[in-house]
């Protein structure tokens, strides 16, 4: 690649990019990601060099500006390659440009690398058991029409008996087990009613070593009685062998927990707090051990940092690039929070503005972070804490903080999980969930680290609250619900669609 080193190699990185970008019509930007998938047209991007940086920008489906810094290029004529990242660097990705003509003739070749995939899959799964044969093998569906499906979906004949087995045809990560277990249970239960001898009594999830310890952990949450219909198996990464793997009991996972951090809770920065008075009523805090993360409305505008016994502080909305905050420039500041008010509120005019599309999740959730009862009167509203993680560990092994992590006034934890858009994967990340923070409550962890001061922690397992808006819950949620395990109390909580005007609560559901 073409390392950008000095302001020569930037302002000649930014002709010739623009050279090669305008020679075609239309582009597809491919990343990893937050570097979301987009297809550009002339004058749907932007190149500009800034306080000697380079920067990349457009703006993805959904409206967001995604703004780039980019540290080197490569252009081998049939696509351009940019090393890039964003977020102070917090964020890499290699963005990879392609003509749109050459897109077609990639995604044939990735369907035909795919479907060669789960071929040599069905094969080995014949040589494994001796005796199955493949009565149909095929992927899944894509997530647009035009393009391949992730998981391979296979029918086998094994004596007398069907089995559906399936596993990924690309590789997997820890956080993606959940929408990977969704996605096979749903294809197996619409198999039919499993006394029908055409329909296939068993499920085999076929996974790569990676990811074999979370989906076990996920198999345990759901009934005993579906458990007994699944098998799990590891592959190696040649795809050469086939081990089964026994997956634990409930409480087996208990045992692996480690111990729970305590969230910080010191005061408020000198500077932070200053902010906060700017607009109280839309600002909150996220404090994390390096500092705090400053919100309007859930979404990430200012971050305060105490370095070399100094507060530092940066601001900047979405993706656009983070500047210091010093004192001559505290106006610039104060005019994006007037540019928030105007668009990130209820009230807004264009609902398709990059600052009012984006984070809607968190916005929801700096709602109920205010006033907690409005979910559920018994909650108490203090200590509520947001995006908790229940150990150092989970942002290494892909697991994800939970929403909110609240207490009743009768001592029962609940585990809040919130969706603003349809997730098949809700009721098994909600269990997930709660499996981590009950691992705690048994261990007595949440009492001894005092997470919610003297309060009693009753003895009693933690409610796990799913709540979105009432038309975003995914078609088969309740299918997937009646999976998990009875002894994980699951409630539904549909909201009113236009919950930005102020959360209510339309219909609660027990789905235990």
């Amino acid at each position: 690649m073409n390392v950008l080193t000095n302001l020569d190699d930037r302002e000649e990185a930014t002709r010739r990019l623009a050279e090669i970008l305008d020679a075609r019509a239309e582009w597809f930007c491919a990343g990893t990601g937050e570097a979301a998938s987009v297809p550009l047209g002339r004058g749907q991007w932007d190149l500009e060099t800034m306080r000697g940086a380079l920067y990349f920008s457009y703006r993805t489906k959904r409206g967001a500006l995604r703004v780039w810094r980019v540290a080197a290029w490569e252009w081998t004529g049939e696509r351009l390659r940019l090393d890039a990242s964003r977020r102070m660097g917090a964020e890499r990705a290699v963005l990879e440009l392609v003509p749109r003509a050459a897109v077609r003739d990639g995604v044939e070749s990735l369907k035909a690398a795919r479907r060669a995939a789960c071929e040599k899959l069905a094969a080995l799964l014949c040589e494994t058991t001796g005796g199955a044969s493949v009565e149909r093998a095929s992927l899944s569906a894509g997530a647009r029409r035009s393009e391949p499906g992730r998981y391979a979906r296979i029918t086998l004949r094994v004596g007398r008996e069907r089995v559906a087995a399936t596993g990924a045809v690309v590789a997997l990560g820890a956080h993606e087990v959940d929408a990977f277990l969704a996605s096979a249970l749903l294809w197996w239960t619409r198999g039919g009613d499993k006394s029908n001898r055409a329909s296939a009594r068993w499920l085999w999830l076929i996974v790569s070593t990676e990811v074999k310890e979370a989906t076990a952990e996920r198999l345990a949450l759901l009934r005993e009685d579906v458990r007994r219909e699944i098998k799990l198996f590891e592959t190696d990464e040649g795809r050469q062998n086939l081990s089964h793997i026994a997956p634990p009991s409930l409480e087996q996972t208990f045992a692996g927990a480690s111990r729970v951090r305590r969230p910080p809770r010191a005061e408020l920065s000198e500077t932070a707090a200053r902010i906060v008075a700017l607009a109280p009523e839309a600002i909150d805090v996220v404090r994390a051990r390096h500092g705090e993360t400053l919100r309007f409305h859930g979404l990430s505008f200012a971050r305060v940092r105490n370095w070399m016994q100094r507060e530092r502080a940066w601001f900047g909305a979405g993706s656009a690039p983070r500047v210091l905050l010093e004192d001559d420039n505290w106006p610039r500041l104060a005019k994006l929070i007037d540019e928030l008010r105007e668009h990130r509120c209820a009230a807004a005019v264009d609902h398709r503005h990059a600052l009012y599309a984006a984070a809607p999740e968190a916005w929801l959730e700096s709602l109920l972070r205010r006033d907690i009862t409005r979910l559920d009167p018994g909650l108490r509203l203090a200590p509520l804490y947001a995006q908790f993680r229940t150990s150092p560990r989970d942002a290494s092994t892909g697991a994800r903080p939970v929403d909110l992590l609240a207490l009743r006034r009768d001592g029962r934890l609940v585990v809040i999980e919130l969706k603003v858009s349809e997730d098949a994967a809700l009721p098994l990340q909600g269990a997930d969930y709660w499996r981590r923070v009950e691992a705690h409550r048994q261990r007595g962890d949440i009492t001894r680290s005092r997470l919610f001061g003297d309060a009693a922690i009753a003895d009693e397992p933690p409610l796990v609250y799913l709540v979105a808006p009432f038309l975003r819950f995914h078609r088969h949620f309740n299918t997937l619900a009646r999976l998990i395990s009875p002894g994980i109390p699951l409630y539904r909580f549909d909201l009113n669609e236009d919950w930005r005007t102020g959360v209510r609560v339309v219909r609660r559901c027990d789905l235990t």
